[in-house]
């Protein structure tokens, strides 16, 4: 029997985050998720009149194909994904119960060949600049683990993430959006972070589930060499499938020149893929309410009320900074006291402490007020 939720997060996903018209073409890519949620997804979109196209894929065979595909198959590849996306008014990306370690011992050269041929070009370049787009992952055991719940409890708390009112959610948020419009000077204080840069004249995007679901964030870019400081990231991130704690880094003219983790060797290999992967294409503050915690997913994590991150690599065209890169790495620091606490400045006035907004305009925006 269908769960019911299915079907409203399908609803939520068609009607609200790419807002599809009858006649247009929508692709829904589908990788480990159960054939209901893409049955509903197709029906809900077949009843808007639209157009629906599917694109099914499996971690454990997209590792092996990577594995065992040249440059030439590559830039084929995003050769023909790159006509289909053009031809495409809106997508839907869900991911599933995969291993999310799965790429973890793909060559470095592969996984860059990848990002270069068919992640920017296709995804990047295309998806993300001329569609209405939405992203998310589908609750399973091994996502629910990752998070430290049982599965069921996980289910309730992923469709009550996923299908919360975003509506609310996109009112609260619009005098932080313009706070930010307004802002020159940031400076970011907290255990092991020391971090100051202007964000004077960037464009800021303000995140309440038209992209991503789940969602929750305000976010802009740093004058590309304003970025001066330290900053120490207290949520474990994950890349091309390789899991990174206690990650620090330096900056100097908004360049990336010192940086230290678990994994220091593969942490500077990663950011050594291009000169803009040292440099810092965004800035986002996160304030979903029912996300409280890191799960290893950053479609998650970054959106994890009292956190921020700030991202080496390219630069979203929204709020572009003019940083360009192979790489998009969402770091993410929480600063609720519970973390360490910490706070942020926007030209020297009190916005964030322990997580919390402090001035009145902003208090819509504290977990309390957005339930």
């Amino acid at each position: 029997m269908n769960d019911p939720r299915i079907q409203k997060l399908a609803e939520v996903l068609i009607h609200y985050s790419t807002k599809l018209k009858a006649g247009e073409n929508i692709l829904i890519e589908a990788g480990d998720v159960p054939e209901e949620l893409v049955q509903a997804l197709i029906r809900t979109a077949a009843d808007a009149g639209a157009k629906p196209y599917v694109w099914v894929r499996q971690g454990r065979t997209s590792r092996e194909w990577l594995l065992h595909s040249s440059e030439e198959q590559l830039k084929l590849t995003g050769e023909l994904e790159l006509q289909w996306m053009k031809k495409m008014d809106a997508y839907v990306g869900v991911r599933g119960g995969f291993n999310i370690s799965e790429m973890s011992d793909v060559p470095q050269d592969k996984k860059e060949l990848y990002q270069k041929h068919v992640l920017k070009p296709v995804h990047f370049e295309e998806r993300v600049k001329r569609t209405r787009w939405v992203v998310l992952r589908y609750p399973s055991p091994s996502f629910a683990q990752q998070a430290g719940m049982s599965s069921d409890a996980f289910e309730d708390f992923f469709f009550d993430v996923c299908t919360m009112d975003f509506e609310k959610m996109s009112k609260a948020m619009v005098p932080l959006q313009e706070l930010m419009e307004k802002t020159d000077r940031v400076h970011i204080k907290g255990p092991g972070t020391d971090l100051r840069f202007s964000i004077k004249d960037i464009p800021v995007i303000a995140c309440a589930g038209d992209h991503n679901i789940p969602d929750g964030e305000v976010f802009t870019a740093p004058v590309r060499d304003s970025v001066e400081g330290t900053v120490a990231y207290n949520a474990q991130t994950i890349y091309q499938g390789v899991a990174f704690s206690d990650v620090g880094l330096r900056l100097e003219k908004g360049k990336i020149v010192e940086a230290t983790a678990d994994k220091t060797e593969q942490l500077n290999k990663i950011l050594d893929s291009d000169e803009g992967a040292r440099y810092v294409g965004e800035f986002s503050l996160g304030f979903h309410p029912y996300i409280t915690k890191p799960m290893l997913d950053i479609l998650f994590d970054e959106k994890i009320a009292g956190s921020f991150h700030f991202t080496p690599g390219q630069a979203y065209e929204e709020a572009d900074n003019g940083n360009q890169s192979t790489v998009h790495w969402d770091m993410v620091c929480i600063q609720t006291s519970e973390q360490g606490g910490g706070e942020i400045y926007f030209d020297g006035e009190l916005i964030r402490k322990d997580g919390r907004f402090v001035p009145n305009i902003l208090q819509g925006l504290n977990p309390e007020n957005l339930k």
